[in-house]
């Protein structure tokens, strides 16, 4: 059985991922940072429709000093629930989000994008790397925005440029031990992102379906099943990639 570790999975596109995962016989590790009782509902979840195992444990991606304890922590739990010592697919989704246009801009704004978006995800790879299969697969969840400028988020979507760009090098550097590394870059999805903006300001919703070639935005399930089709041995010759998805916004 091969396994993955969801960062950000209790909910959104990282809940969809490993519900899509556990339907395809694959094992979860999802983390979670504020809402434990979001994370055991996708584990019980995964466990009743795809008669998978998993396993969730809390993560601050903010919070580097702890990436070694929970790489003991993934340890333990593969020893625990798999019998196993290495892991097959890293999903790096977990992160915060939100606008914050130039002139209100603050440097705790800056550095909880910067310190969760694109230095957890480098240095939590860095650590669970150690512990990942050859032949494995890595998809990093950038965004659309990186190459779209709104009002608001030349942060959020700079930093998810960098995550991007940095799939290319690490992809590189795995490539002896044929781990393939890409990433998938939603539009507009429906999730609690941010706050949950979609919920709160409903009336944004049509303006941005408008926008795409479908008349709609995206759901969390769409973009899960790039990702998990990304990790499969179908996709095996593809590496170092960043595919959008987004049913053609913009386009």
């Amino acid at each position: 059985m091969n396994i993955a570790i969801v960062t950000g999975g209790s909910n959104g596109i990282g809940r969809a991922t490993a519900l899509a995962l556990g339907r395809r016989g694959v094992g979860v590790i999802l983390t979670y940072h504020s809402h434990p009782e979001r994370a055991e509902e996708v584990v019980r979840a995964v466990e009743a429709n795809g008669g998978a195992r998993a396993v969730a444990l809390p993560l601050d991606l903010a919070n580097r000093a702890t990436f070694e304890a929970f790489g003991d922590s993934v340890k333990h739990e593969l020893a625990r629930v798999w019998s196993r010592e290495t892991f097959d697919y890293l999903i790096n989704n977990g992160g915060v989000g939100g606008p914050m246009m130039l002139d209100e801009m603050t440097e705790e704004y800056f550095d909880r994008i910067l310190e969760t978006n694109f230095k957890g995800a480098v240095f939590l790879t860095q650590r669970l790397v150690r512990s990942m299969e050859d032949g494995g697969a890595i998809v990093n969840t950038s965004s659309s925005s990186k190459n779209q400028s709104f009002p608001g988020y030349s942060v959020y979507g700079s930093l998810k440029a960098a995550l991007s760009s940095w799939t290319r090098y690490v992809a590189k550097e795995l490539a002896p031990r044929r781990i393939r590394v890409n990433a998938v870059s939603p539009g507009p999805t429906h999730t609690n992102f941010g706050g949950g903006v979609f919920d709160r300001h409903p009336e944004v919703i049509q303006p941005l379906a408008e926008q795409s070639a479908f008349g709609r935005i995206g759901t969390p399930e769409d973009v899960a099943k790039v990702i998990v089709n990304l990790l499969s041995d179908d996709f095996g010759w593809v590496t170092a990639q960043d595919i959008e998805v987004s049913g053609g916004h913009l386009l």
